[in-house]
């Protein structure tokens, strides 16, 4: 029997772009490790991972999965994430709760630029983590190629592991630079013991010294040997590499092709020997080992048949079925396989379990017998910004109210899903990540919820201003029998600076307008600036009640609220109305080869560029600043993304608001007027 080398269920998290191979390498690790009798494939739809019917229709995975397996003692929890820079949400989540992450990449140096943002958060929360080149059976560059592309997003020293040994045009096994022993590929099992091929020696003798050298950077004993010509033993190699790797000084890097098995059982048994055990994490997590039950959620899910499902991290001490955790009795816990969940009595230190129906629990909250979060535990991770945005309603009236029901339980499966009501444009907005992330949404609205949702491109909160001043005398009259209604005001209606909205003034002097009936004249020139001239608010005017008069039987309030109303209308479309257009702040990330192209992009959409200078922290990088109007921003994100291969983001505020004239102004009110008149 092999002993253990954990304390404790060990939770790797698979991470990397879309198309890369995680789940298809979960599999293989499943398989390899003999908790799935034989393997699925992403295009059968019957892997453990991609569960859901949206991921299987897509053929992409939609959210994280998490699957339980034991290898020589030792009990491991994989958590499959998405690919897609629209899912990272999932992703970041995830590594919060892992112990090491395995980024897997394509053989493909002109992407790896996509991982920068992924190596940036790792590092920055000091996760360990591996590379897995993946794919090696279609590679067309060489390992030097690709080490060096994957270097440059990484400030960590990726160390190569082994070297793939190619037969002509197929890789077909590697060759260990810690162990120097090479191994061919077999199909659905272990590897078989080869000698290095001589073509090998010289490559290998370079791949290994580069390695010590990198190690040595950390060990002054391992520097001196090699400066003394002395080799290392191989077991001291193993320990340092074990050591530099939990913490956080390298990124190991391993090779493979998980489709045809090749590469797996090695990335297996490097996860065993050199992943830090949970209670080691936890203390990186700023958990003290003593103390009450620790347990941290990470993922939340509506499941259709058992309710809701709070995916957790065990961090400390033990947990059992029916323990009062932050004032809720936990009623099940479950271990997942995929979809599939198995009930358990109890859960230990390590373990990824989901409680059932702890309806008050969100992600990223942490669950103790006294409520209590440890002193010193890490901040959760703010959730990412929204950058992409629909109008959502209800297809049926019937479902509006359920909608925002159903759109509160997805944000709390992903909080970087949100929805809100714009009072402004009046319709209520879902953001996210990318048109892929809200199409998910809107999919999953239909299958969990039987709520089919229609959406429109948002609407811009265009507003009016005026450009001139008039004087605008106004009365309202009406008789009926008994009191009738009379209020006469004179006004004079004047442009603001820009910014500085609405102001009402009174200058009336001997009694032409009673002060009681002052605020009703303030009250009915606000009331119309909902709707100028133009057809949108008004802003930045200033009105000055000058003069008028009254009545004593027949004035009211109501009288000199209609009186000022009719001297707006009358007054406001005289003052030469002109549209202002919002415009935003725009901060945007970007790889410094691809700056040029954003440049060009910006300008493009009637942006201003107001510089550029290198991401702080971030080597590599770029931010430019600009001016842009909100009317350019809706697919901004899609475009950004399509130019530097996924990984250009930004950050918008609003700024100002800017005049916006000739034909683009015309067709904006004539759009405004068509859609009214629909709509009335």
């Amino acid at each position: 029997m092999v002993e253990s080398l954990a304390t404790g269920t060990r939770c790797a998290a698979l991470v990397g772009p879309y198309l890369s191979g995680k789940t298809t390498l979960m599999e293989a690790l499943l398989f390899a490790t003999g908790a799935i009798p034989r393997k699925g494939t992403v295009k059968d739809g019957n892997t453990v991972g991609d569960s859901s019917s949206e991921a299987r229709a897509r053929q992409m995975s939609s959210e994280l999965s998490v699957a339980y397996t034991e290898y020589l003692g030792d009990d491991w929890a994989f958590v499959d994430c998405p690919g897609s820079v629209e899912l990272t949400q999932e992703s970041y989540n995830a590594l919060q709760a892992a112990d090491v992450a395995v980024i897997v990449c394509e053989p493909v140096a002109e992407r790896a630029v996509a991982l920068a943002p992924l190596f940036r958060f790792l590092q920055d929360k000091k996760i360990p983590h591996m590379v897995f080149i993946n794919k090696m059976d279609t590679a067309s560059q060489s390992v030097q190629t690709v080490l060096e592309a994957l270097q440059g997003g990484s400030n960590w020293p990726l160390v190569l592991r082994h070297l793939p040994i190619a037969e002509g045009e197929d890789i077909s096994g590697y060759v260990d630079l810690v162990s120097e022993r090479a191994y061919k590929y077999q199909p659905g099992k272990a590897s078989d013991l080869i000698s290095i091929p001589d073509s090998m020696t010289d490559d290998e003798q370079l791949a290994r010294q580069v390695m010590l050298e990198s190690l040595a950077d950390f060990d002054d004993d391992l520097l001196e040997k090699l400066l003394e010509d002395a080799v290392p033993p191989t077991g001291e190699v193993y320990e340092q590499l074990t050591k530099d790797l939990r913490d956080g000084l390298i990124v190991p890097v391993f090779m493979g092709a998980a489709e045809q098995d090749h590469g797996v059982r090695r990335l297996m048994k490097a996860l065993r020997h050199e992943t830090p055990n949970p209670d080691r994490s936890a203390t990186r997590l700023g958990i003290d080992p003593d103390g009450e039950a620790v347990a941290q959620v990470f993922k939340t899910l509506h499941a259709a048949h058992s309710g809701k499902l709070s995916i957790a991290r065990v961090w400390r001490g033990g947990i059992s079925e029916g323990d009062m955790l932050a004032g809720h009795r936990i009623g099940g816990i479950s271990r997942l396989m995929g979809s599939n969940q198995t009930k358990v009595s109890s859960a230990a230190l390590g373990d990824v379990i989901a409680f059932g129906r702890m309806d008050e629990v969100s992600t990223g909250d942490v669950l103790t017998p006294s409520g209590e979060a440890p002193a010193g535990m890490a901040a959760w991770p703010a959730p990412l910004t929204p950058v992409y945005s629909f109008a959502i309603e209800a297809e049926n009236r019937a479902d509006e109210v359920k909608l925002t029901g159903s759109l509160q339980r997805l944000s709390e499966e992903d909080p970087s899903l949100g929805y809100r009501n714009d009072n402004e444009v009046h319709q209520l907005m879902l953001e996210g990540q990318g048109e892929i992330h809200l199409r998910l949404a809107i999919e999953r609205l239909k299958s969990k919820y039987n709520i089919a949702a229609k959406t429109e491109k948002p609407r811009v909160p265009y507003k009016e201003s005026i450009q001139k001043s008039v004087s605008q005398h106004a009365r309202f009259k009406r008789q009926t029998g008994g009191h009738g209604m009379f209020g006469d005001v004179h006004v004079d209606i004047k442009p603001r600076p820009r910014g500085t909205g609405f102001e009402f003034v009174s200058t009336v002097v001997g009694g032409s307008v009673p002060k009681q009936y002052i605020p009703a004249v303030e009250a009915g020139a606000l009331e119309f600036m909902d709707k100028g001239a133009l057809g949108f608010p008004v802003v930045d005017v200033s009105v000055t009640l000058t003069d008028g008069q009254f009545h004593a039987v027949d004035s009211n309030e109501m009288s000199f609220k209609l009186a000022a109303r009719e001297a707006m209308k009358e007054g406001l479309p005289k003052c030469a109305p002109v549209l202002l257009e919002p415009i935003l702040k725009v901060d945007v990330d970007v790889p410094s080869e691809f700056t040029n192209k954003v440049h060009g992009l910006i300008s493009g959409r009637r942006g201003h560029i107001q510089g550029f200078d290198a991401k702080e922290g971030w080597t590599g990088w770029d931010m430019v600043s600009a001016l842009m109007p909100q009317s350019e921003m809706q697919d901004l994100i899609i475009e950004l993304r399509s130019l530097t291969q996924g990984v250009a983001t930004y950050q918008a505020r609003f700024d100002h608001l800017q005049e916006l004239t000739g034909r683009l102004a015309d067709q904006v009110v004539e759009q405004h007027r068509t859609e009214a008149a629909e709509a009335s």
